[in-house]
């Protein structure tokens, strides 16, 4: 390419520029004189005005293709550093053991990720910190102000028990529930008529709010399999299977749940008793 604008530029400025010719003049003295007079004008009267400017023409034309990029000069885009080729002959330098040199563990194969000779691993010389617990448990957190809003758009019914599968099916809470769901007492101050919820956690302020409006909150609880029963009971009819029974809570999680969770989802809230309802009870009968 570079070439081929040398090439055609020396060709313009040859036919285009005049150039000055050198010329035997008699002088007035014995010896001859070398003068540079300019170009003399064409003999030839048939290449005078026509001839120039097609020669001028055609030499536009050609500094105007060649300023242009042409296909023939497209090249694609290769990397300059080609990928070595191993055992493609000695030529390469990289031939025969292809740059593993000669016998060894690691000329016959890859060696065991992170072993080190024989002596004893990072892995293993350095400390232990922490633990992950396999009981841990991972709540969805819902305000109460989030609540009030739904009710306010007419989403969730407020005369009705609000389950967590409620709370999922209006987009209260994400639809990955791993541990369950904690009321939280955000937007408190929106909760002004008596609702009754059925959560699995919930905070002081959030109770002592609802209980304050004249509603209720129970603390239900469900294992894995339960959850999946209460959020999708169609799983179930899909696979031609029964609801499963509702699990009890392990030892550890008695003092925090009120009852056991209700499958399939309930509609109506299980009342609370106090010590003097149970002791009218007990009395009349």
């Amino acid at each position: 390419m570079l070439l081929r604008r040398r090439l055609t530029s020396l060709l313009s400025t040859s036919i285009v520029s005049p150039r000055p010719t050198l010329t035997l003049t008699p002088s007035p003295s014995s010896q001859s004189s070398l003068h540079f007079l300019p170009h003399s004008p064409n003999p030839n009267p048939s290449f005078s005005a026509n001839g120039k400017a097609s020669a001028l023409g055609c030499v536009q034309g050609v500094r105007a293709y060649s300023s242009l990029l042409s296909l023939n000069d497209l090249r694609p885009r290769v990397p300059r550093k080609q990928k070595t080729r191993k055992g493609r002959g000695i030529g390469s330098g990289k031939g025969k053991t292809a740059g593993r040199g000669h016998k060894g563990q690691k000329a016959r194969g890859s060696g065991k990720l992170g072993f080190e000779g024989g002596q004893t691993p990072l892995r293993r010389r350095l400390p232990k910190r922490g633990f992950k617990n396999p009981f841990s448990l991972t709540f969805q957190p819902v305000g109460l102000g989030k609540i009030a809003k739904l009710i306010n758009a007419g989403k969730i019914d407020s005369s009705e028990l609000i389950t967590m599968k409620t709370l999922k099916d209006t987009g209260a809470i994400g639809k990955q529930i791993k541990g369950g769901v904690r009321l939280m007492g955000r937007g408190a101050e929106h909760i002004k008529w008596p609702i009754n919820l059925e959560v699995s956690r919930v905070t002081v302020r959030a109770k002592a709010a609802v209980e304050a409006a004249g509603g209720s909150v129970r603390r239900v609880y469900y294992n894995k399999l339960g959850f999946r029963a209460l959020l999708t009971p169609e799983w179930f009819e899909k696979k031609g299977r029964l609801l499963p029974r509702a699990a009890r809570p392990p030892p550890k999680q008695k003092d925090k749940v009120d009852s056991i969770g209700r499958l399939p989802a309930p509609t109506k809230p299980i009342p609370f008793f106090t010590e003097e309802n149970e002791a009218a009870s007990g009395s009349s009968t």
